[in-house]
């Protein structure tokens, strides 16, 4: 069987402004053996977001057809040059799942000083009818993948936002 590997941060990266502190994010999907930490871990991480859907979509679509496994992964020190430790797996009847998700741009007030605002695709698609619910979408998109919008938006500065992403489901939640 076929296993693709996703590994995540287990801190904010290089160009982050939280460069080097703790993400939780393992401990977020895991959720057991949560951390006593000065830092506060705030809700869930049910999902992950990634360059090239079309790539991903495909990933995806084996694992809920029983012909893969997603393996969630983090780095035990310095990414990419130390070694992957597995923390989960997830398979057909996991819930595992992807949506396209793809940014807009627009220069009203509502839309966070002339930034971004998400727009979710197939399979499901929202239809909002006011930039204002665009924007408190971004809220909960950046909470669900285990960030506060602050970080959200750093994470995500220096992504080609012009370009489908995909939402990666670790349950049966969709937008």
């Amino acid at each position: 069987m076929k296993t693709f590997v996703l590994t995540v941060s287990r801190t904010f990266p290089k160009t982050h402004k939280r460069a080097g502190q703790q993400t939780w994010f393992v401990e977020k999907i895991n959720e057991e053996g949560m951390p006593i930490s000065d830092d506060p871990i705030m809700g869930k991480k049910i999902h992950t977001i990634r360059a090239n859907y079309e790539l991903w979509a495909k990933r995806i679509k084996e694992v809920q057809e029983g012909k893969a496994i997603l393996s969630l992964r983090y780095w035990s020190g310095e990414p990419y040059r130390t070694k992957q430790i597995e923390f989960a797996q997830l398979d057909k009847d996991s819930g595992v799942g992807v949506q396209e998700l793809k940014f807009g741009y627009c220069n009203s007030l509502i839309s966070l000083s002339d930034k971004f605002f998400p727009i979710i695709t197939k399979p499901y698609i929202i239809e909002l009818e006011n930039l204002k619910d665009k924007y408190l979408d971004i809220l909960q998109i950046s909470k669900n993948d285990g960030l506060k919008f602050g970080d959200f938006m750093d994470w995500f500065k220096n992504y080609d936002l012009s370009k489908p992403m995909a939402i990666i489901h670790f349950t049966s939640f969709r937008y």
